[in-house]
């Protein structure tokens, strides 16, 4: 198991490096020299050859682009298959029950009325103040999705799903009102969140994603023998000797904190925890010894494909990732609907 493991995972890895070599050919702007390998060859002996242009757009446009698509792909598809898990159902994913809607609303709470309250908060915290409300928001609504829709340990799924309906419906109501209230360059953002996109990416950002992305891998990515045990039912997992509770909320605080900063960084992504956990739940069932793992290099390659496409179907202008990703995960949910109409 542990061999084929790897193997699989080594695969993974060596799809998703091709995919970035690609993606840095993909765009309007075409290097003066051809070889990515000579770029960067030139970039670190110092070549002055290499023009201006080359460097800026490799070294601070699609690279830090291309890093960004693998680190949030990857955060969204374990945040979704760590909920699949914890739930016990496939259709607990961030965006289906509300969190990546209520780490929008507070992001976009930030942007309109971020200044009327930043006077009130230490200027340490002023940077990264959107990552801390969509953080704050995404955590709020994942405990009240599982305080709601869970009772005597087990969970409701169509509570759950009505909760996130809901939740979806109040923040798309108050961020409608924010856009009414909004001036030019702030209802420009809120489009930005809306729609995801990652035209923004900066190494800062990357750095912090980063940071936040490993921590939490610490602590989720090797919960696959917990989740199989608590797809049992989370009274047999603790007769295993599974900490259940811990392992709940570590997964509920986690979640929320990746599913927060990539909302604050990106905007609005849906369906990649979605779609990630589901093909490979068709290729190794429910074993999440093997889909834990590996939804995080399979959701690295499912974001960067979106986002080389996004930015290349319809140059020079670029299409909101955020779209594409609708129109690969809305199919799959309903296929999801179909298979589990009976048990739903």
């Amino acid at each position: 198991m542990q061999n084929k493991l790897s193997l699989y995972i080594t695969s993974g890895i060596l799809l998703l490096v091709t995919l970035a070599v690609v993606s840095l050919y993909m765009g309007v702007y075409a290097f003066e020299k051809h070889s990515v390998a000579e770029l960067f060859s030139g970039i670190l002996s110092g070549d002055s050859s290499i023009s201006q242009s080359d460097r800026f757009v490799l070294l601070n446009l699609r690279l830090p682009r291309i890093t960004m698509a693998v680190l949030i792909g990857s955060a969204l598809a374990v945040s979704g298959t760590c909920l699949q898990g914890m739930f016990k159902n496939p259709l607990a994913t961030p965006d289906l029950i509300g969190i990546t809607s209520g780490a929008s609303l507070f992001a976009a709470l930030t942007i309109v009325l971020g200044s009327s309250f930043k006077q009130y908060i230490p200027e340490v915290f002023h940077f990264s103040l959107l990552s801390i409300m969509a953080f704050i928001g995404a955590l709020l609504t994942m405990i009240l999705v599982y305080r709601i829709s869970t009772s005597n340990g087990k969970t409701n799924v169509v509570v759950m799903l009505l909760c996130g309906v809901a939740f979806t419906a109040l923040g798309f109501a108050i961020t409608g009102f924010l856009i009414y209230i909004s001036k030019e360059e702030q209802l420009r953002d809120l489009t930005f969140w809306n729609l995801g996109s990652l035209a923004g990416a900066t190494w800062t950002k990357n750095l912090i994603l980063a940071v936040i992305v490993l921590v939490s891998y610490v602590f989720l990515i090797n919960k696959g023998k917990a989740l199989n045990a608590m797809m049992l039912g989370e009274r047999d997992a603790q007769h295993l000797g599974i900490p259940v509770e811990k392992i709940k909320k570590q997964i509920v605080l986690l979640t929320a904190l990746m599913v927060g900063t990539s909302v604050a960084f990106a905007g609005t992504i849906g369906f990649v925890g979605l779609i990630v956990p589901y093909i490979l739940r068709l290729l190794f069932k429910s074993n999440y010894n093997i889909i834990l793992p590996l939804s995080a290099v399979m959701g690295g390659i499912l974001l960067l494909t979106a986002d080389t496409i996004s930015r290349t179907i319809a140059q020079p202008s670029e299409v909101p990732i955020g779209i594409l990703t609708a129109f690969m995960g809305a199919p799959i949910f309903i296929v999801i609907l179909i298979r589990n109409r009976k048990s739903m």
